[in-house]
Formats: structure tokens, sequence, C-alpha cells
């Protein structure tokens, strides 16, 4: 039996809508990525950041970190990793976890491959608190939550924040599992961030986020994609008769999201839709329906 799906869309003409239990709270999980990479650029505009400089002690660049071509590894695959969030265990310390997954051994010389990594983003957030000087709740609301009025997005601290999600299974999870950080929020207000960003709302250059994509095997991912990549903090490519897709999927414990905006519909849509159903493909199945439907 289909598992039911929540989502909302927002055009140009600032009309919407949405289906579902619309207004609750859903873990934005790798959808946060691109709310990293806005508030690292916004950091960049200012002055505060650089994009192609090697960070302290580091061989790579954040323009590569955003891009996940640092070479960085991941821990997603550690079996430790997760057998400890099945036992429901406190999440380990960044030490701990640093050393599990042989984060100083790089994957490749930075900028010449590609190799998704939660660990790279890591380093973003930390990018982002050391410039700001604030921890990252506090810096993505000032950054990119607050400029653009969304009452219902914040930061994932603790476990009592994802009691208040949708869907009971993430209840007791311990959102320091998720080291880069995860947001949590409406689906409204996922769909109008992204929509705003790919706007100008908050970056004087918002193409800079679309820059240097690399290409990615669509027969490694389920779901609609018929041309998959990826830029800055955003997955880019295209969807069927929908074509061009820009935004960012995520999965964890208990659910699924997809954000995405599809600029080459005679009506141009973003669209967040979330479910608790475990494949990603579902949810940006379902975004690329709504989409669809929006033409109507």
């Amino acid at each position: 039996m289909p598992r039911p799906v929540h989502s909302a869309w927002i055009t140009d003409q600032a009309s919407g809508a949405s289906a579902g239990a619309f207004t609750s709270l859903f873990p934005w999980w790798s959808f946060t990525k691109t709310v990293l990479a806005v508030a690292a650029l916004r950091l960049v505009e200012a002055g505060e950041l650089d994009l192609d400089v090697p960070r302290p002690g580091r061989a790579y660049t954040l323009r590569q970190l955003l891009a996940h071509r640092a070479g960085v590894p991941n821990y997603g695959g550690l079996p430790a990793y997760s057998e400890a969030v099945a036992r429901n265990e406190d999440a380990w310390s960044r030490r701990q976890l640093l050393d599990a997954a042989g984060a100083d051994r790089l994957l490749f010389q930075p900028g010449t491959g590609w190799a998704y990594s939660n660990i790279g983003y890591l380093f973003v957030r930390e990018a982002i608190e050391e410039a700001t000087g604030r921890p990252l709740a506090a810096a993505l609301r000032d950054l990119v939550l607050d400029p653009l009025g969304l009452k219902s997005a914040r930061l994932a601290v603790t476990r009592s924040d994802f009691r208040q999600v949708q869907w009971p299974a993430p209840g007791s999870y311990d959102p320091a599992w998720v080291y880069h950080g995860c947001l949590i929020g409406s689906a409204p207000d996922a769909a109008g961030l992204l929509h705003a960003v790919l706007g100008g709302a908050l970056l004087e250059s918002p193409s800079v986020l679309l820059e240097r994509r690399t290409s990615l095997d669509t027969a490694s991912r389920a779901g609609p994609w018929t041309e998959c990549g990826y830029a800055l903090g955003l997955m880019i490519g295209r969807m069927g008769e929908a074509g061009r897709a820009i935004g960012h999927s995520g999965a964890g414990p208990g659910g699924t999201a997809a954000v995405y905006h599809f600029p080459d519909l005679d009506r141009p849509v973003t669209v967040a839709a979330f479910t608790d159903d475990p494949d990603e493909g579902v949810a940006e199945a379902e975004a690329l329906a709504v989409a669809v439907l929006a033409q109507a």
C-alpha cells in the first residue's frame, strides 16, 4: 500500500498549494547541505570565507568540499556506524567518527574525482561556525532562515527535537549522528527556501551554486532521474518530461525528503515532498508528479 506523501509547491507568482500534513515538521536530512552551501557562500560574498584557498592545514578548498570533490571519506557505509544508530546509541564524538572513517586519508587528490561525503559537509559546518563565531543553529538562522522569514525551520539539536516531527520512527534518534547538522521544518518552508535562493533572494550571484557540475551515474540511483549531477550543495539533472531538476534529496531513520526546482516547465515550480518510505526515489518521483500537476 502506498505510503502518504506530504508536499508543498510554489511558483514565481507566489502561488502555491500543499497536500497532506504539510504544516507538520519533517527532517530535511541532506537538503540541509543546500542550506549549508548557501550560508557558506554568503560568507564568501562577505569576505569571511574563500572558495578556492585551501582550508587551513588541508589540501582541499571550500569549493571542493561543497562539490564533494575534496576526496574526504564518508561515514554512511561504516557497519559500526549503522549498528550504533540501530541500537539508538548517543552519537560518537567527532574524534571517534573521524578515526573510524579514516578521514585523514583522502580517497583521491582533491579536484580529481567525486565522492559523496557527509564528513566533507561536517568540515563545511565547522568553517561556517569558525567564520561566524557562532554555533551552527544560530549561524543558519542569521544567514538563511531569518532573512527568508522561515518560521518553522530550525536545526535539530536534541532527541526531543526529533520527537516533534511528523513520523514516530525518528523520535528517539540522536540528531548529532548527522554530523553536518539536520534541519527540521515544514514542507512550505523547504520549498520556499529553495525557490527564494535560486531566485536571488540571498546571494548576489546564485548561479555560483550551479557551477562546475559533476555528472553522476543515474543507474546507481532509483527514482525518476534521466540525467543526474552535483554542483555546490545541489543535485542537478533531468527528470523525464519535466526537464531540469535542481535541488537535493535526503534520507534518514523513518523518512525521506526531496526538494526540487523545475525551471523548464511552462510554469516553473519548486516542490518539497516528504514521505516515510525509506526510498529517496519515492519522494523524488512525488516531487516530479506534483510539479507536473501544478501545470494544470
